[in-house]
């Protein structure tokens, strides 16, 4: 198959079935096999039986996925790219925000120019400028600097992939976000960007709010940790633990040089004394739970995974 549009639901009853004609006017002239994946994410509105009616509708072309309840865009797509079967993988909203127009373009910088990943810019939003524009600017460039993955809208939900990238990722969480950062993670580092067409919301309203920026910038933490340290979480928490115990110890160590060489008494008295301490006690919890971190990552079945490129016998 060429293609699966994977597209991720929350209450969107009234714009489905448009999205649906929508992508069929374009991608059907092109004579491409492709299908079209729904995940219904927990809607509390009749998303479902729009979805089923379609399915009925167009037979094949659709499949549809319902979650028992609101999961996350994370864990719809997640499923989603686990039951696709196109060589070329497209996400986007179901709020007809994203325009279908943009697939054929996207199909072929994926296929021509060889990209693994080619995510979308919404370089004309219609979105409110205040909650949406200037802390999105702000988070994409603090993601690209900490990242070294720099796109203009990490978060667009218009992106194409390689199948292998979708299916050597895993999404959680709130992850969606970063999955061009995890795919780089996973050796996919040919990622591009295309600028796209950014349509005002027609139907419902926006089920995003402003704790996805802070939810964001610890998702991106836990991203770059995991990434760089999962399989040898030792090499962090045992290294900072082993500065923090050093620091501590040359400084209790002074303390007592300076109390028998200089007669310096009351050393029980000084904040040094303390803070000393403290640090040689963090640096040895840290050590230690480095330590647990290793064994336990010793003993997960997935400790000697590794994505493969070729192999050739």
């Amino acid at each position: 198959m060429d293609l699966s549009i994977v597209v991720p639901a929350f209450n969107e009853e009234e714009s489905l079935p448009e999205l649906v004609a929508w992508i069929r006017r374009v991608l059907d002239p092109l004579g491409w096999s492709y299908e079209i994946l729904m995940v219904d994410d927990g809607s509390t509105d009749r998303s479902w039986d729009t979805m089923r009616k379609l399915k009925q509708e167009h037979g094949p072309l659709i499949q549809a996925i319902r979650f028992r309840r609101n999961y996350g865009k994370s864990a719809a797509l997640n499923t989603a790219f686990r039951n696709t079967r196109g060589d070329i993988v497209i996400t986007m909203d179901a709020d007809l925000q994203d325009s279908p127009e943009e697939i054929p373009e996207l199909v072929r910088m994926i296929r021509e120019e060889g990209h693994d990943l080619v995510s979308g810019w919404k370089k004309k939003r219609y979105d409110n400028t205040l909650t949406k524009n200037l802390p999105s600017k702000l988070y994409n460039a603090v993601t690209g600097w900490m990242s070294g993955v720099r796109l203009h809208d990490m978060n667009c939900g218009l992106k194409a992939y390689r199948s292998d990238v979708i299916k050597s990722i895993e999404v959680y969480g709130e992850m969606h976000r970063y999955i061009p950062v995890i795919a780089k993670w996973a050796g996919f580092h040919r990622i591009a960007e295309k600028p796209v067409v950014h349509q005002a919301r027609k139907y419902g309203y926006s089920k995003f709010g402003m704790s996805r920026f802070l939810n964001g910038f610890l998702d991106l933490a836990t991203i770059l940790f995991i990434s760089k340290f999962g399989k040898r979480p030792m090499h962090f928490f045992g290294s900072l633990g082993l500065l923090f115990f050093f620091a501590g110890f040359c400084f209790v160590s002074y303390l007592i040089f300076t109390k028998y060489a200089f007669r310096v008494y009351g050393m029980t008295d000084r904040p040094a004394f303390y803070i000393s301490l403290v640090m040689m006690i963090i640096g040895s919890q840290m050590f230690l739970t480095g330590f647990l971190a290793e064994l336990i990552s010793r003993s997960a079945s997935d400790r000697n995974s590794y994505l493969i490129s070729e192999h050739i016998k």
